[in-house]
């Protein structure tokens, strides 16, 4: 049956994108996206998230790869499968919005025996509490008996060319065995390394959740020492340095945490857990100190700007980076932004510099203007992600007399720098 599979994957961004590109080599697979304008920048064979090349594409798209806005056009698909985004609402709970949109357009196709498999990263129990009865009642077919669903958490990581769909352990879940044996199999076909098969769909949702739960605690802990070792005067960098000498050292840095992933993630989790009676302490903290690192920030830029008699009004910082993380284009929650508003309020002129944005995407998402070249004779410069492309600048060329630089990431290693 492997071969007789029509494919359609809903959202191709960083996740939906790789994954159609990937079956297309050995399925006949639609890819549906509502933005027109990202459907037309594929159909050009030009992906502005830099996940794949042109030529990537230009191999693909075609006969077996077809792309549309309009999800009518995979009437004929026996698989689908979500990969919108999942983020949260202003006050931190689940905005499950685009994934209920999502899972209504393919509702209204639905077939008998067809397959609807969701990718996007959900709290425990979303699949079939949240999805499933939409499925049913706008199809009109008996979940289960009719059509079948799966989870299979994405685990894709922006701008990482090392750790791609290929060859990292793929975990997939089904709603019955039968189900999750067409799904291990058709996983199985694009994934070189192993495809572990999930008890539940529950597990598998728990599973994703928690990775970046993780991350976002052990990141929170590193943050949390960097407060502290300033207050000690002793520097954070040369203690990791120190203890990474362990073999067993679990080696996080400190830093901004934003991004869709580890600075949304920990916020389902806790809300499926708070509507079960339990507030989780350690996931929550982890976020507050999380969110709390750009004013901790700000504050040590104006101590040290201050204490080097400067006076705030009017003078330039600039900032190298926008994006949430190293190397890769998107700036989806980025703290950068929240950095620049706290620098903002204080008096500073803020000036950011990102070679990897789209100026026009972030002015509209969060109203600065992108710098297109660096000037000289700033007052701040501070190394906010650390981008290949930043290497050949030294801010001591940039930098005014008695200025201030904050290296974020320990990027420079200048012991003239602040650091967290």
């Amino acid at each position: 049956m492997e071969n007789n599979y029509k494919i359609c994957i809903v959202g191709l961004g960083y996740v939906g994108l790789p994954l159609a590109h990937a079956f297309s080599k050995r399925h006949s697979v639609i890819g549906i996206d509502l933005n027109k304008d990202r459907v037309k920048e594929l159909n050009n064979f030009i992906d502005n998230t830099n996940e794949l090349s042109t030529k990537d594409l230009q191999d693909q798209i075609g006969e077996k790869f077809k792309i549309y806005s309009n999800i009518s056009e995979a009437k004929d698909c026996s698989i689908f499968i979500v990969t919108v985004p999942t983020p949260v609402t202003k006050n931190k709970t689940p905005d499950l919005f685009p994934l209920k949109e999502a899972t209504k357009s393919i509702a209204s196709l639905l077939k008998k025996n067809d397959i609807v498999v969701y990718e996007s990263t959900v709290y425990p129990g979303a699949t079939e509490e949240v999805c499933v009865p939409l499925l049913e009642n706008i199809s009109g077919l008996n979940f289960n008996k009719d059509f079948f669903v799966g989870y299979s958490p994405e685990r894709i990581n922006p701008g990482d060319k090392k750790h791609n769909i290929s060859n990292i352990v793929k975990v997939v879940s089904g709603s019955n065995i039968n189900t999750l044996k067409i799904l291990s199999g058709l996983y199985k076909s694009i994934v070189n390394a192993e495809v572990y098969e999930a008890p539940t769909i529950k597990i598998a949702e728990a599973a994703k959740v928690i990775e970046n739960a993780q991350r976002d605690i052990n990141i929170a802990f590193i943050n949390e020492l960097s407060i502290i070792f300033s207050k000690m005067g002793i520097s954070t960098n040369e203690v990791l340095k120190a203890a990474n000498t362990k073999w067993n050292f679990l080696n996080f840095r400190p830093g901004l945490v934003g991004g869709h992933c580890i600075g949304v993630d920990p916020y389902y989790l806790a809300y499926k857990s708070a509507e079960l009676g339990y507030i989780p302490d350690i996931i929550l903290a982890g976020r507050r100190l999380n969110d709390s690192m750009p004013a901790f920030i700000s504050n040590q830029i104006l101590k040290q700007f201050l204490k080097n008699n400067n006076s705030t009004k009017e003078s330039d910082v600039l900032i190298l980076g926008a994006t949430f993380k190293e190397n890769c284009p998107d700036i989806r929650n980025s703290k950068v932004v929240d950095l620049s508003k706290e620098l903002q309020d204080f008096g500073f002129k803020i000036n950011i510099y990102d070679p990897h944005v789209d100026p026009e995407a972030f002015f509209k998402e969060f109203g600065f203007r992108k710098l297109e070249e660096i000037k000289n004779n700033y007052s701040v410069i501070i190394l906010a992600v650390s981008h290949n492309i930043f290497k050949n600048i030294n801010p001591e060329d940039l930098i005014i007399e008695n200025g201030v630089v904050f290296d974020v990431k320990g990027f420079y290693s200048n012991e003239d720098f602040l650091y967290l």
